[in-house]
């Protein structure tokens, strides 16, 4: 199953991309995900946490991801 996978502020800078394609296996959950996209790309590792949207809604780590949905990796951010 092939994912849209979208990158917002630092996970931008850090993977060097605004969206890449990602292949899971099916009935790959939220959680199964960020750690296959982390042994993927250890460099997200420095964000100490981050939200998972999935087609533009919040997720959670139960969800199940199907095929072509687009995940979003949203780190916190900080304003002024």
């Amino acid at each position: 199953m092939n994912l849209k996978v979208l990158f917002f502020g630092i996970s931008t800078d850090l993977i060097g991309a605004k969206s890449i394609s990602f292949s899971i296996l099916p009935n790959t959950t939220v959680s199964e995900f960020k750690i296959l996209i982390q042994e993927k790309y250890p460099q997200l590792s420095q964000i100490n946490s981050y939200a998972i949207a999935v087609n533009e809604n919040y997720a959670n780590d139960q969800i199940l991801l199907k095929n072509n949905d687009v995940v979003a990796i949203i780190p916190p951010v900080s304003g002024g």
